[in-house]
């Protein structure tokens, strides 16, 4: 088996985001920084919503622009609720995005106003009107959802079916307010990797209850290879205050290169950046490598 992890890092738009007081341009362009010098290629820089919705994001154009012209062979990509998110994503020359929709019904309703149905349509609409962008489904409550209940197997099967039917072809599995456990994870993605073999799965997991690690994990030894993660563990979920909300990057990823697996990551310098984001943002840090007493400086 291939025994490389791809860290997809999605502090700067899914922990930031989770800030209420914003966050200095200038920090977050460091901070994006610190993680291309620990080796980051993947990151999830911004979102393109309103700055009504989410006031920490009102920087979005500056951020992708000055990430774009600072490191052209760094794979930035960003999150869009919508075709007008798309469109101007792509005027700043970003090609990937994000786009999330629930398999739960009663989830989507709440978090984007619309049916799964009107959400997947939308899909479509900007795949056809973007061929250029390279986009993967976010897939909402892939393991539970905080209004439904348990999701099934088979809930999950027919919300693949129905984006396949727009032309979507990459997923990210989110466990979006952290229910997943490992028996669940392992039978799930294991079962959608079988079901669908052409296409290409990532996990998004919370850690809501502390096993947001043994998730990610279990989901590797499934044949997963890219996995999304917050430096800090930055982020949250509104249907779970106070709980931690991302699997932090540096405790994944020092795990994953004790246990052999190759992520092309600089430990040191991911720890010092995490411990500069920690000093600069007024916000939920969970990781615990980061409680690491060091002198840590961004490189």
């Amino acid at each position: 088996m291939d025994n490389r992890i791809v860290i997809n890092e999605v502090g700067p738009r899914d922990g930031f985001q989770n800030v209420d007081e914003f966050i200095d341009t200038r920090v977050k362009l460091a901070i994006i920084d610190g993680l291309v010098a620990a080796g980051l290629q993947r990151i999830q820089i911004t979102s393109f919503v309103s700055p009504k919705a989410v006031p920490q994001m009102r920087d979005a154009q500056e951020v992708a622009r000055s990430c774009l012209a600072r490191y052209p062979g760094v794979s930035f990509y960003a999150l869009v609720p919508n075709l007008k998110g798309a469109e101007i994503a792509e005027s700043c020359g970003i090609s990937e995005v994000s786009y999330v929709a629930s398999v739960s019904e009663s989830h989507n309703l709440a978090n984007v106003k619309r049916s799964v149905t009107q959400s997947i349509e939308e899909l479509g609409t900007i795949l056809a009107r973007h061929p250029k962008l390279k986009v993967i489904l976010d897939v909402a409550t892939a393991f539970g959802c905080p209004v439904e209940g348990e999701i099934s197997d088979d809930q999950v099967s027919r919300y693949i079916d129905k984006a396949a039917g727009v032309g979507v072809t990459r997923f990210t599995l989110c466990d979006t307010v952290g229910v997943a456990n490992p028996r669940l994870v392992r039978e799930r993605v294991g079962r959608l990797i079988r079901d669908y073999p052409d296409f290409e799965f990532r996990v998004h997991i919370h850690d809501t209850r502390n096993m947001g690690m043994v998730n990610t994990l279990t989901a590797v030894e499934c044949g997963v290879r890219d996995v999304e993660v917050a430096i800090g563990g930055l982020g949250g979920c509104p249907f779970a205050q106070g709980a931690s909300g991302n699997t932090s990057t540096e405790d994944f990823v020092y795990m994953a290169n004790a246990m052999g697996y190759e992520t092309g990551i600089d430990f040191d310098k991911l720890l010092a950046t995490a411990k500069y984001a920690q000093a600069h943002i007024n916000g939920n840090f969970s990781g615990h490598q980061i409680m690491i007493t060091r002198d840590c400086k961004v490189q």
